[in-house]
Formats: structure tokens, C-alpha cells, sequence
């Protein structure tokens, strides 16, 4: 679900363009990462009051927001870049962070948190770029290394760490907006989509599959091949085995560095010819 620029401030959305100034104002004085330096939830709800500051306060982008003609990033609505490769997903990336507003009100505001005096002008951090990417299941089950295009033609080469989920976000440091100042860059932030798979189901550390057994290898055991996200395996099938045993393969699931999960196999028992008279023969004599 999109954000809501006016909910994030706390305002309505007939608010006045002084009434938009209070509500940030406030925002900034209960979450600025100075006051907070060590406290993350803090810091990004600041970087997201200063981006819908950013548009709220521009007339121009204002009236586009409410006409749902760009989103709560600032991009074109319905905008979307392809990836490089397959790996990417970018939706276009859209720079908001605390680096964006150096002057009014942010001096004011600062004064007045700092004993009514102000800091001494200096190189600030560049803004925060953000973008948002896919990428396949088995990447967020191994984990990889991989180069990845944004919406906005940026590459960026990403090391996405084994057992991420969608909706977490990848940090990469200096790799967000230049400094107009001096100061260091800003970061890439990337929020991941996994895209699901059709053979493997993920169950916190542990992966699940179903797996088609011939009858014969069931009853008198023997081997299958099985898929798992690092590659194929061979798996032994117990003599006697039957539809919904489930064997374990030990640490073929979510490849955690310290306890890498399992992946749990559901056996299926499957009839490569359910004609075959001997079958028909060997049935009837029951």
C-alpha cells in the first residue's frame, strides 16, 4: 500500500501551507537523528517526515501528488525501469533524506533544539537514493552477489545476504546522492521483493517440496533426483515408503551462515503407466 503524505505529518489534506510547516516542525523536533542518535526507527520516520515535507510544501508537487500524478517517492505514476539481467526490479529511484533540507525551516528548528543556537554551516551527507528490487527465490535462499540496473539507469552491484524476505531493505553505503557540500555521499536503499517459487515453499529457516516417487521405487526403495536451490541432489527413498512421507535433507534449506536450514521432502507416489496390465494383475490378486 502507498504512504500517505499527510498521514506521515499528521495533517489533513486541506492543510495550509503553514499548518504543513507546524506538522513538520513538530515531527522534526520529536525524531531528529541528533536528539536520537542510536535509535533507527526514529531516523527513518525523520527521513520520511522530510520527504513528504518535501512534496507537501511545493505547491507544484502537491497539486501532482493529490492528482495521483506522482507517488509518495515523487515519481510519474506507473513509471517503472526494467532490471539488468533478470535480477533487477527497480521502480525508479527517488532521493529523500535528511540531507534535503539544510536551510528554512530546518535552522529554525535546530535552533531551537539546541539552546537557541545554530550549528555551523558544514559539508552535510548527500541524500538517501531509494529504490525498490526483485529478485529470485533462490537468491534470497543461497544468497548471492549480484550487479543490478535501478529504474533510473544506476548500477549497482548488491550482496544480498541468504534468508532475506520481502519487504527488507538492503543498505548500500556511498551509493546514494552526491553532497552538494563536501560531505560524504548518501546511502542506496533497497527494498526487496522475493519472487516465489513454484517448487519450493520457504517455512522460516526450513524449505518444503513435493516430490513424485514410481511406485516400484517406493515399495522397494531405491532413489530419486531432487531440485533443491543450490542444485540437484540425490535423495534415498526407504523401502515401503508411501504418499506423504517426509524425508529430510539436512541443510539444503535457507543457507544461514551460522544453522543453515532443512529442506523437507514430501514423497508422492506416482503411476507412470496406471493401464500396465501387470499393475491391473497385481492389484486384482489382493
Amino acid at each position: 500500500m502507498s504512504r500517505d503524505l499527510y498521514s506521515i505529518l499528521g495533517i489533513s489534506k486541506t492543510a495550509s501551507a503553514d499548518e504543513i510547516r507546524k506538522a513538520y516542525r513538530k515531527k522534526a523536533k520529536e525524531l531528529h537523528p541528533d536528539l536520537h542518535p542510536d535509535d533507527e526507527a526514529k531516523a527513518n520516520a525523520f527521513k520520511e517526515a522530510s520527504a513528504a515535507f518535501e512534496i507537501l510544501s511545493d505547491s507544484e508537487k502537491r497539486s501532482k501528488y493529490d492528482q495521483g500524478l506522482i507517488d509518495a517517492d515523487g515519481n510519474p505514476t506507473g513509471y517503472a525501469g526494467a532490471g539488468a539481467g533478470g535480477f533487477g526490479g527497480g521502480f525508479g529511484g527517488h532521493a529523500h533524506g535528511g540531507g534535503s533540507f539544510q536551510g528554512d525551516p530546518f535552522e529554525d528548528i535546530l535552533a531551537g533544539m539546541f539552546g537557541g543556537q545554530r550549528r555551523r554551516p558544514g559539508p552535510r551527507k548527500g541524500a538517501d537514493l531509494r529504490y525498490r528490487v526483485d529478485i529470485s527465490f533462490e537468491d534470497a535462499v543461497q544468497g548471492a552477489k549480484r550487479q543490478m540496473t535501478m529504474g533510473d539507469g544506476k548500477a549497482l552491484n548488491v550482496s544480498i545476504p541468504p534468508g532475506i524476505e520481502t519487504g527488507q531493505v538492503l543498505r548500500l553505503k556511498s551509493q546514494g546522492q552526491q553532497s552538494t557540500s563536501g560531505g560524504p555521499p548518501g546511502d542506496a536503499l533497497l527494498e526487496v521483493y522475493v519472487r516465489p517459487s513454484k517448487v519450493w515453499a520457504r517455512d522460516g529457516s526450513d524449505l518444503r517440496m513435493t516430490v513424485p516417487v514410481p511406485l516400484e521405487t517406493a515399495v522397494l526403495g531405491g532413489s530419486v533426483d531432487v531440485s533443491t536451490p543450490g542444485g540437484p541432489v540425490t535423495l534415498k527413498v526407504p523401502e515401503g515408503s508411501n504418499t506423504g512421507t517426509v524425508l529430510r535433507l539436512r541443510g539444503k534449506g535457507v543457507q544461514f551462515k551460522d544453522k543453515p536450514g532443512h529442506l523437507y521432502v514430501r514423497l508422492e507416489i506416482s503411476l507412470k503407466d496406471p493401464k500396465d496390465a501387470g499393475l491391473k494383475e497385481w492389484a486384482s490378486k489382493r
